[in-house]
């Protein structure tokens, strides 16, 4: 098994760079930090964890906590976390919230007690209180959905621009009655709809707009308020990916064919989205690379290499497809 002096001969640096860049210790020079780390990669070099942790005050562990890992996107979000947190000699325990802030707290108690190195976390609000891990050392990065608090980093997705690009092809596509359908809190994609609609000279008719929970049961009832009068929905924004099985039910149960009777934009439906006919039109977050850019901003932070926060906005990819054409 290669050794710390390995490690040394292979970055050109001494066996106390090496302790102190693997121990995140902001006197390294970020440069010599990134040698030291890449030389560790290629050798397969591991530090003797419990030494490590002692040293360190904190446990070579990372916390990732979801909303719901039954999501597809969560799903795919964990797998960045965990191939980037590996690779770099960490350790990634996975706590599902359901969306539930009791919960959510216990978690993050759990995780201030075990002293984790990190918490990347998707919050059920921007209020979520992580102050407590920050003022322990921990290093906190918030996913999918922002945190008020400023001294974490984000890894978000421009939500609101793809929402209004998504109701506006709705409208472009001759659908005048677009519903939107999403859970809380999801402020970003509410605001982009919202968009399209005034830009597009619409009136922004609360009637058209419902939240709901697939946890509570409270999907297909939405949506059939949504197509039944004074709503009269003849479009649909799904803006959750756990919303668009029930949705997509409803719709078969009326007899409304998608697209020539009714449109559909759904965010994150995932693979199956292509086997339907037609074919559904979705709204795709990169949530495999959200999860690598999270788990590299821990890691950077821990090793000293950022001493402030990081914010990082990706782009989600819209597809257009026949579930929202008319023709």
């Amino acid at each position: 098994m290669p050794t710390i002096g390995d490690v040394a001969a292979r970055a050109n640096v001494s066996t106390a760079t090496v302790s102190r860049a693997l121990n995140g210790k902001s006197t390294v020079d970020p440069e010599l930090a990134r040698r030291v780390r890449a030389a560790a990669e290629e050798l397969g070099y591991r530090p003797h964890g419990p030494a490590r942790n002692l040293r360190r005050k904190t446990t070579a562990t990372l916390t990732l906590v979801v909303t719901d890992i039954g999501d597809p996107f969560f799903a795919a979000l964990a797998r960045g976390v965990e191939d980037t947190a590996r690779a770099r000699g960490y350790s990634v325990v996975l706590c599902d919230t359901d969306d539930d802030p009791a919960r959510e707290r216990s978690y993050l108690d759990v995780a201030l007690q075990e002293r984790v190195a990190g918490v990347v976390i998707a919050p059920t609000s921007a209020t979520t209180d992580v102050g407590r891990l920050l003022d322990h050392g921990a290093v906190v990065v918030a996913v999918d959905r922002p945190l008020a608090e400023p001294r974490c980093d984000r890894v978000l997705v421009d939500t609101r621009v793809a929402a209004a690009k998504a109701t506006t092809q709705l409208l472009d596509a001759g659908y005048r009655r677009v519903g939107y359908l999403g859970c809380l809190p999801d402020e970003r994609r509410l605001a982009g709809y919202q968009d399209a609609l005034r830009a597009a000279g619409h009136p922004v008719d609360e009637g058209l707009v419902r939240h709901a929970c697939p946890q509570a049961g409270t999907v297909r009832a939405a949506v059939q308020d949504l197509i039944a009068a004074p709503a009269s929905a003849d479009a649909l924004l799904v803006a959750a990916a756990m919303l668009t099985p029930d949705a997509l039910g409803v719709l078969a149960e009326r007899g409304l064919a998608l697209g020539a009777e009714f449109g559909v934009v759904a965010f994150d439906a995932g693979g199956w989205a292509t086997a339907l006919r037609p074919a559904l039109s979705v709204v795709s977050q990169p949530a495999y690379q959200i999860g690598t850019t999270a788990a590299r901003h821990v890691v950077a932070r821990i090793a000293g290499e950022t001493s402030v926060p990081t914010h990082t906005e990706l782009s989600p990819e819209f597809v257009v497809r026949e579930s929202s054409l008319r023709d």
